[in-house]
């Protein structure tokens, strides 16, 4: 590992590795370092089965509404992977209802549907007229459908809806599109990345930024830069597992502050054989009177695969409860929507664990009520020596390709410098 470079990366997932690949373009030298025994960051999959990939982070290949106008909102990482030929599909799955063990009727979903856009709504209107406050405040909790509105929001926020910023998930970009790959979003992003010099299991223990230069201590000895750039986690840096010398201005440490970590976590279930039957594959939203509910994609690309997702604060408890526990939540989930027969067919399971993730401390950020505008300090550099990316600070935030574009920006403003 060298001692000297122009630039030292911290984190080689998508932030790290897309400003990487930019440096190298503006002619500039840099090491990369990365705490874990792996590149990918929060894109990372695991084989559930022989030839059966399960994406244990991100797994949809998403795009704005509008790349062409803004740059921002493509990703890079669909026209890799069909370039690569990797096999990718357009996720065009159905939604579904189940209450009790029951489909909805078709006045329920309608009934349903309609609460959930009068909950967007509101949302809108409350932050038009200039206020942030929590999601509960400003919905109808006492509706029929509120139950399943918050299971859903808490994977999407991700937080319980008295910790959302309802400004902050207005201000989300909109998906217009989504795509799944085969063998996961993770094989993708380290397929792409994986021409990139990385020093691995190289822990950041601190950084002094107090002279000329910057130096970064790590477990395999000191490298002396002329600037960083970060891609760390908000919950590493609000965690301070990186010591800052001086510490981070308190205008920097209050927008970690503000937009921290979210919980969310997901189980994949692999079955032997396709027990779900013709068109079942799609989106589930199962709920009850007497049980935690879940948000639930089935069977999606015919691999058996049924991933059942969690959020908040249910899914930080049920991480402390362990592997089994969450393990038997989802089969009972899984077999409220297609019966218990299904059990039989039960071949393993993976489940996430981001809240304890040691390199990540959580999911993705999202603000708390009345904190969303220390979105924009997320992104801002300190004393053109200390440069920041990360989902996080993306206007994409959220996601990889957020990610992504977050590291080219902090490339380009430290390449604007050296240059």
């Amino acid at each position: 590992m060298p001692t000297q470079t122009d630039v030292v990366i911290i984190g080689a997932g998508a932030a790290g590795l897309a400003a990487a690949k930019e440096l190298t373009r503006q002619g500039i030298s840099f090491v990369v370092v990365e705490g874990s025994h792996r590149i990918g960051g929060r894109a990372y999959t695991e084989e559930i089965a022989p030839d059966v990939w399960f994406d244990l982070g991100c797994a949809y290949m998403c795009a704005g509404p509008d790349p062409k106008k803004r740059i921002d909102e493509s990703n890079p990482f669909v026209d890799f992977a069909i370039n690569q030929n990797a096999a990718i599909d357009k996720y065009l799955y159905g939604a579904n209802y189940i209450c009790n063990g029951k489909p909805l009727k078709a006045e329920e979903v309608e009934a349903q549907e309609a609460y959930y856009k009068d909950c967007e709504e509101a949302i809108s209107r409350s932050v038009e007229v200039g206020t942030d406050v929590p999601i509960s405040e400003i919905i109808d909790l006492g509706n029929p459908y509120a139950t399943p509105y918050i299971d859903m929001m808490a994977v999407t926020a991700p937080k319980d809806l008295d910790e959302a910023s309802a400004a902050d998930f207005f201000h989300k970009v909109e998906e217009a599109s989504d795509y799944t790959a085969v063998r996961g979003y993770g094989n993708v992003v380290a397929q792409w990345g994986s021409d990139v010099k990385v020093s691995l299991n190289t822990k950041v223990e601190s950084v002094d930024w107090s002279g000329k230069n910057v130096v970064v201590e790590t477990v395999h000895g000191s490298i002396r830069a002329r600037c960083l750039i970060s891609t760390v986690s908000n919950g590493i840096l609000a965690a301070q597992h990186i010591h800052f010398t001086p510490r981070l201005p308190d205008w920097k440490m209050d927008a970690i502050l503000g937009v921290p970590m979210g919980a969310e976590n997901k189980i994949g279930v692999h079955f032997t054989k396709d027990v779900f039957g013709p068109g079942a594959s799609g989106y589930y939203q199962s709920w009850s009177s007497d049980a935690q509910g879940a948000y639930i994609e089935v069977n999606l690309m015919s691999s058996n695969v049924v991933s059942v997702f969690m959020g908040g604060r249910f899914s930080i408890w049920m991480e402390k409860q362990g592997q089994q526990t969450a393990h038997e939540f989802a089969v009972d989930r899984i077999a409220e929507i297609f019966g218990n027969d299904i059990r039989q067919s039960v071949s393993r399971s993976i489940v996430t664990a981001w809240v304890t993730e040691p390199w990540t401390l959580g999911s993705y950020a999202s603000a708390l009520p009345g904190q969303f505008h220390q979105r924009e300090s997320l992104p801002l550099a300190i004393d053109n020596k200390l440069f920041f990316a990360g989902e996080a600070t993306a206007r994409a935030n959220g996601t990889c390709h957020g990610a992504y574009w977050s590291g080219v920006r902090a490339a380009r403003e430290v390449a604007e410098l050296l240059n």
